[in-house]
């Protein structure tokens, strides 16, 4: 393994743990004396390790034994650990405190006496650090690249198209100014392949015009001293920042220029070049990066622009890597295609993998036999010492420059199975939990681990799988070839530990253990577990051994009954039954009194026992299912639970849904439960099922307390019964971007027109007249980007007025019975990407004006009348003119396809 990344892990370790032992140190008021001074100690001993650590991390050629030193420090940090959460485990446990505290003082003394050996090389391994970083400056470049070809073809299979437009923008004179573009992508994805195809085609239309490649290890004045040489200007031997700034900026006045800087890493370089470039005449940057969060940061105006790269087509990169596997003829042999295609679904589009596993086994017999035992080896391959160790090095490259604080998020991803996206908000719940999120004054923990989801994958080493209607992503991932990186890293470093066969390698120091596509049954002891996952296993069963667990996530599994051992185990934060058919869950549960995020989504279970109010630190309280059924959903598709009326005690929530406005008591208790929920002033998202008419007031009384709600779902108690939010007009929740309603409005509240944040809203049986027509309503949300009207208008006509809906992307209209006709003036919804019509019976046409939405790219319908869809087909459609526009128009008959487009 690699040293410097295991450096890293390491600093990642002692970061963490010291975020951790200042925390341990301020809130465990009743430590014994001897204890804290101890603990005190442990700390001052780690920040100098971490100091050194961070000074190491740029240390090149590491021996032996600083790879041991590593290791042991990380060792000592998990060591450290343990020892805190055994003294909170003692701490929950009254009648274990004498026992254990002398246990405690000893794992200390122990880990003490490691620190001062550790610390006793200290010294020497400062000096050897200085003497090789200080050698190290003299090399110009320690950045591993596979470059592409300059002299000779280029692989431009599948960049022909981006190349021609880059090159057009390259080339186009209208605009009398400097423009710049920075061409994004992970590493590997051809960004230096489409740039410098793109920099032959035009470059001789420009007066001057100079390639450099910028890589990391070059600074500001390196980079400007290149620029100034290449261009052919004279240097002096002092030459300083400005002097080159100005040198530069004389010799390109008033010239037409091009350059490309490849492999940016560092922001300040380019700000730096910059301030030497004048502007006009049309001249042009290419800068190409795989660090999105710089390009995205950069732009600060029209002039300058971002083109991120996108993975080869299937075909395409099965184009790619014929060329290269079989470079006779191109061809794939009959008898190799099974295992090409395996092979080609590894590379996952990636230009690099494609290309450099091509290129190996062209060298190799064409055998179903050799190529099937490199397909089984290709994890091995990627090895330091594999054949394919290249691709790992320049893939690498990007994980070495995360920050401490983000590596152990991205190791994170070694947790989960290949191509099983990971839901976004489950993946920072589960960083929270496990403490790699770090506090920022202002912002909750989810905002920060946001934060932190966008850096990494806008640094391109975490990928977006799915987006949501507002651009952000529904689920994440990563590269295939990147977790092949990741996952020997993680076993090595002892960060987490993958059963995916028979093979299991379990070792009583592990401290994550993700268990896939096999049955699972601890025997052996596992003392120092901190997190259990599995998927798509059968069965799983968890001994009493895993006292130190913290996040537990099974979910999926075929539970029929709550594991009671997990009642055991009282440091955990992270509790996941999603998916599974448990019905209840125990009284005993209220001894989980880390418990941060309860997940029982999907499952039956349908009342909250009263102990749970005890969970103080409770920030996600997930309990509901959704009754899918065929064809139009039910007005009860989501099924809530029953809470304990004193809720209000857990006021540090989050979320909470779906919780039930109405129980089967007395109706006074019902009231304050509803009226207690004003107490929960940290509430991001509130789901409530089965509201009565008469509770509307309280309900909007209790909103008016939560000034942080985003999002908002109210469902009335039945069809018939009306919801009533009106009272809440005097302060309505001023951050809410998400609103659900399901029930019968007597008219749209008239606060939801104030709601200036407002993305969504799906307003659902509303059965809105003519006269409180909600397009009216809702016309002027500045933000709106999806409305969905269900079921929630009886009259027979919707107006969108021109100049309307400025944001709107998606517009869902379903069961408009009456409706008859729409019109979209021009002018109106001018963003509008995607529109669903669904079972309106008297819909004659498509909208009035639909020909002027001239940015739709998606029309479905869904059990509209015959002469409806007969308008709208191929070859004699009467309206057919009117959508020959749009890109993909799909008609759904009873769930059968027809493509229109």
């Amino acid at each position: 393994m690699d040293p410097e990344i295991g450096g890293g892990i390491a600093g990642s370790a002692v970061t963490f743990l010291l975020v951790k032992l200042d925390a341990f140190a301020t809130r465990e008021w009743n430590m014994q004396e001897n204890i804290r001074r101890a603990v005190l100690n442990l700390g001052r001993e780690l920040r100098s390790i971490e100091a050194l650590l961070r000074d190491a991390a740029s240390k090149k050629d590491p021996d032996h034994q600083f790879t041991v030193w590593i290791q042991n420090v990380r060792d000592q940090a998990y060591a450290i650990e343990d020892v805190i959460d055994l003294f909170k485990l003692d701490q929950e446990s009254i009648w274990r405190r004498f026992k254990r505290r002398h246990s405690i003082n000893n794992l200390i003394q122990d880990i003490e006496e490691s620190l001062q050996s550790i610390q006793r090389t200290k010294e020497r391994y400062q000096t050897m650090t200085f003497t090789r970083i200080r050698s190290a400056s003299n090399n110009t470049d320690h950045h591993v690249r596979v470059e592409p070809a300059v002299n000779g073809n280029l692989d431009t299979v599948g960049i022909e198209e981006p190349t021609e437009k880059l090159a057009s923008w390259a080339s186009e004179e209208e605009k009398q100014r400097l423009e710049v573009m920075f061409v994004v992508g992970m590493a590997g994805s051809g960004k230096t392949t489409l740039v410098r195809s793109v920099y032959e085609k035009v470059k001789h239309d420009f007066q001057s015009h100079v390639w450099i490649t910028a890589s990391k290890s070059k600074t500001k004045l390196d980079i400007l001293t290149l620029l100034v040489e290449k261009f052919g200007c004279p240097i002096t031997q002092r030459a300083d920042l400005v002097g080159l700034t100005r040198k530069l900026r004389k010799h390109l006045l008033n010239k037409r220029y091009v350059i490309v800087l490849d492999d940016l890493w560092v922001k300040e370089v380019w700000e730096s070049v910059k301030l030497a470039l004048p502007d006009g005449r049309n001249s042009r940057i290419i800068i190409t990066t795989r660090r999105g969060d710089i390009a995205n940061s950069c732009r600060d105006g029209d002039s300058i622009d971002i083109h991120k790269i996108q993975p080869l087509s299937p075909e395409r990169a099965a184009e790619l890597f014929c060329l290269k596997a079989f470079s006779r003829n191109g061809r794939c042999p009959s008898g190799l295609e099974e295992v090409s295609k395996s092979i080609l679904q590894k590379c996952d589009g990636l230009p690099l993998g494609i290309i450099q596993i091509g290129r190996l086994l062209s060298i190799k017999p064409l055998t179903r036999n050799q190529w099937k035992i490199f397909h089984d080896s290709l994890e091995s391959e990627l090895r330091s010492n594999g054949e394919l160790s290249d691709i790992v090095k320049v893939l690498s490259a990007s994980y070495k420059d995360l920050p401490y604080h983000l590596r152990y998020c991205f190791l994170y991803m070694s947790v989960f199975p290949e191509n099983n996206p990971v839901k976004r908000r489950r993946l920072v719940r589960l960083w929270i939990a496990e403490g790699f999120v770090i506090e920022k004054s202002g912002r909750t923990l989810e905002e920060v681990g946001e934060e932190y989801l966008k850096e990494l994958i806008d640094r391109n080493l975490i990928k977006s799988n799915e987006l949501d209607f507002d651009g952000l992503p529904k689920s994440v991932g990563v590269h295939s070839l990147m977790l092949k990186m990741i996952l020997p890293l993680s076993h090595e470093e002892n960060f987490c530990t993958v059963c995916s066969g028979a093979g299991r390698n379990l070792t009583e120091n592990t401290r994550r253990l993700s268990i896939q596509k096999e049955d699972f049954d601890v025997s052996q002891d596992l003392p120092h577990v901190r997190s259990f996952f599995s998927f798509g296993i059968e069965k799983v069963k968890i001994g009493p051994n895993f006292k130190l667990v913290k996040v537990l996530d099974i979910q999926g599994t075929p539970l029929e009954e709550f594991p009671n051992v997990i009642t055991d185990l009282l440091l955990l934060r992270y509790l996941s039954l999603r998916n599974t058919n448990i019905k209840s869950i125990p009284r005993s549960l209220g001894d989980l009194r880390h418990l941060e995020t309860l997940d029982l989504k999907q499952t039956l279970v349908t009342k909250v026992p009263k102990p749970v109010l005890q969970l103080e630190k409770l920030r996600n309280l997930l309990v509901y299912r959704y009754n899918y059924m065929e064809g139009v959903p039910p007005f009860d598709i989501v099924q809530g639970f029953q809470a304990p009326k004193k809720i209000t005690a857990l006021k540090n929530l989050q979320k909470l849904s779906f919780v039930k406005a109405s129980v089967q008591s007395r109706l006074s208790r019902q009231l304050r439960m509803i009226q207690g929920l004003e107490n929960l002033t940290q509430l991001r998202k509130l789901g409530v099922v089965e509201l009565a008419k008469e509770d509307g007031a309280s309900l909007c009384h209790s909103i008016g307390k939560m000034p942080n709600l985003h999002s908002l779902s109210v469902t009335s108690l039945s069809m018939e019964v009306p919801i009533e939010l009106d009272a809440m007009t005097n302060n309505p929740p001023a951050l809410l971007q998400r609103l659900y309603l399901k029930g019968p409005l007597l008219k749209v509240p008239s606060w939801i027109s104030s709601l200036y944040d407002l993305v969504r809203i799906r307003l659902k049986w509303s059965s809105l007249s003519v006269a409180e027509n909600p397009i009216a309503a809702l016309q002027n949300l500045p933000y709106l980007v999806e409305l969905q009207l269900l079921d929630a208008y009886t009259g027979p006509q919707l107006e969108f007025k021109s100049g309307k809906f400025r944001q709107l992307k998606i517009l869902d209209l379903q069961q408009l019975e009456r409706l008859s006709s729409i019109v979209m003036e021009e002018g109106t919804s001018p963003c509008l990407q995607k529109l669903i019509i669904s079972h309106c019976s008297k819909l004659g046409h498509v909208p009035r004006g639909i020909d002027k939405l001239i940015h739709l790219q998606m029309l479905l319908l869904y059990d509209m009348p015959d002469p409806f869809v007969t308008r709208l087909r191929r070859n004699g459609g009467r309206l057919r003119r009117l959508v020959q526009h749009i890109p993909c128009i799909h008609s759904f008959k009873q769930r059968q396809l027809e493509d229109l487009s």
